[in-house]
């Protein structure tokens, strides 16, 4: 925890998915049709459960996670046909979690504590509109208004996915700042590296990882770069005071 120098800080970089709201496991439940068709159509022999295929690609959006899922088959997809794929698994998704999201006040709470001192911004693999019915469908999206919304699929000029850092670069950029004037927030271990690798100290959060799993998601998110881990959005708040 004393390694998180937060003296410089005047933002707050967060995550969306498994971050800000509960949103991985029902989005693979959802998602696990779509994909499983999608690896029928790159010759694959079975079907994966959604635990699989969150274990195979968490912290990726559907077209970094469908682009390396293709180049393990040896298969290299046309931006047609990526792009269906992409559409299809967005819509699936964005209407189960508008459907299944409710506000928390365990989040809510925290945030509007943090937002005191922090401007609030939202950095995410997922699509804008996906984003947008999660913020709504949770009561958040007063605190993250629309031009402080970055998505890596949506905002930058050639789609990506986190690990890469490029979303995070973009959001400084759009913002003005310099990664000593923002603090990253991210749940998994690709979000956590490309919020390093853009050079925001990161704070890992395990709020909204399984109990069963949270001991080894805290080291691999240290592994990964972040400065601390905290259980909770109270922790955090308390931690950042």
């Amino acid at each position: 925890m004393t390694a998180l120098d937060t003296s410089a800080a005047t933002f707050l970089l967060c995550d969306a998915d498994g971050t800000l709201f509960p949103s991985e496991e029902p989005a693979y439940a959802a998602s696990a049709g779509v994909t499983n068709r999608f690896l029928g159509h790159l010759g694959a022999e079975r079907a994966y459960s959604p635990a699989e295929l969150q274990g195979m690609t968490n912290g990726k959006n559907f077209r970094g996670a469908a682009q390396e899922l293709a180049a393990g088959y040896g298969r290299e997809l046309t931006r047609d046909d990526l792009d269906g794929w992409v559409a299809e698994e967005k819509d699936v998704v964005t209407a189960h979690l508008r459907s299944v999201l409710q506000p928390d006040p365990e989040v809510q709470g925290p945030l509007a504590r943090l937002a005191d001192r922090f401007t609030l911004a939202v950095v995410t693999s997922s699509a804008c509109s996906r984003l947008d019915a999660c913020l709504a469908a949770t009561d958040l999206a007063p605190l993250f208004p629309p031009d402080r919304r970055f998505s890596a699929e949506d905002s930058l000029p050639e789609p990506t996915s986190k690990p890469d850092p490029a979303v995070y670069a973009h959001a400084g950029q759009q913002l003005g700042i310099t990664p000593d004037e923002g603090i990253a927030v991210e749940d998994s271990i690709n979000g956590a590296l490309s919020a390093v690798a853009a050079g925001y100290r990161t704070v890992g959060t395990v709020q909204f990882v399984p109990p069963e799993d949270r001991e080894a998601r805290a080291q691999a998110l240290r592994e990964a770069g972040a400065a601390a881990v905290v259980s909770s959005w109270e922790e955090l708040a308390e931690l950042l005071r």
